[in-house]
């Protein structure tokens, strides 16, 4: 793909423009062979870029230049630049100001985001499960594992769930997703913050049990703490100990080396009672050659 290809896509993608959060190039899923290295959104009036690999500076000043032209087309307020190559992964603002406080809007929900930590605290890709949840999630009590800035509580909270546990190891996390919940008007008494190492508190979560509805959203890998080759399978041995009589799972992972046979085996391993019944179609704007390889998002009921 040329350049000036690449410009005519991206056009095509701000037609419908709007405030809500929009990926509008996803080179990650080696698509586009010759850009897997670049992401781009629209955060409402802030246009952002996100470099995986360091290019030559002729192709990097190249793109830089034809995305400034996209930019100032669309009359963007902001333009901020993340090289995630680089350690610590900084974000330049290349035009315009940030607000002090930054938002990001997915389905109407308000969501705080920072442009100055290496992940925004928001994860577009999974607007088919938070979509799901709302839909399934009234008069619920729900399960949220690893929550981190609580996107699955404020999809079930709006829908209407009687209660939400949301639990994950990051109390940094964990008050953003409280702010979250406030930034959209939603009632957080009864919604709990669970500030543990959810492999160690299982009598904790329990106790907030039985939950009708429980989503596992971990990190593929994270040092230390969690990776899901070998402790997804942990998770799976205690659902049924946490599952009402007619729970729904939603298991998710985002990990290219493990695919659906590998969530599906360790259910039929260790939670028998919980029966496949869909994977959720990833969006078509995050397009992978490999769909295995992309964001698996596996539905199960007890």
């Amino acid at each position: 793909m040329k350049i000036e290809e690449l410009k005519e896509l991206i056009i095509e993608n701000l037609k419908d423009k709007n405030e809500e959060f929009k990926r509008i190039f996803h080179g990650r899923g080696n698509f586009y062979d010759d850009y897997n290295f670049l992401t781009i959104d629209s955060i409402d009036e802030v246009l952002f870029i996100v470099l995986f690999d360091e290019l030559e500076k002729k192709k990097d000043d190249e793109l830089l230049k034809m995305i400034k032209d996209i930019f100032e087309f669309f009359n963007y307020k902001t333009l901020v630049l993340q090289r995630r190559y680089l350690d610590k992964s900084p974000c330049e603002l290349l035009e315009g100001t940030l607000k002090e406080n930054n938002i990001a809007i997915e389905s109407s929900i308000k969501y705080h985001i920072s442009f100055t930590n290496k992940n925004i605290g928001f994860f577009p890709d999974m607007k088919v499960g938070h979509d799901y949840i709302s839909n399934i999630a009234k008069d619920k009590n729900v399960l949220n594992l690893f929550s981190y800035t609580c996107a699955f509580s404020l999809s079930a909270s709006k829908a209407g769930a009687s209660k939400v546990v949301n639990v994950d190891m990051s109390k940094t996390a964990l008050t953003i997703g409280r702010k979250n919940h406030h930034l959209n008007n939603l009632d957080t008494s009864n919604i709990y913050f669970m500030p543990y190492n959810i492999l160690k508190s299982w009598n904790r979560i329990k106790k907030q049990g039985p939950y009708d509805i429980i989503i596992i959203d971990p990190p593929s890998f994270q040092k230390g703490s969690f990776a899901a080759s070998k402790d997804y399978e942990k998770i799976i041995k205690k659902l049924d100990s946490l599952a009402s009589e007619e729970c729904v799972v939603l298991s998710a992972l985002n990990a290219p080396e493990l695919d659906t046979v590998f969530i599906k085996n360790i259910f039929k391993k260790y939670a028998s009672v919980f029966k496949f019944e869909k994977r959720l179609e990833n969006m078509n704007t995050f397009p992978s050659i490999d769909e295995e390889k992309s964001l698996k998002n596996l539905i199960f009921v007890k």
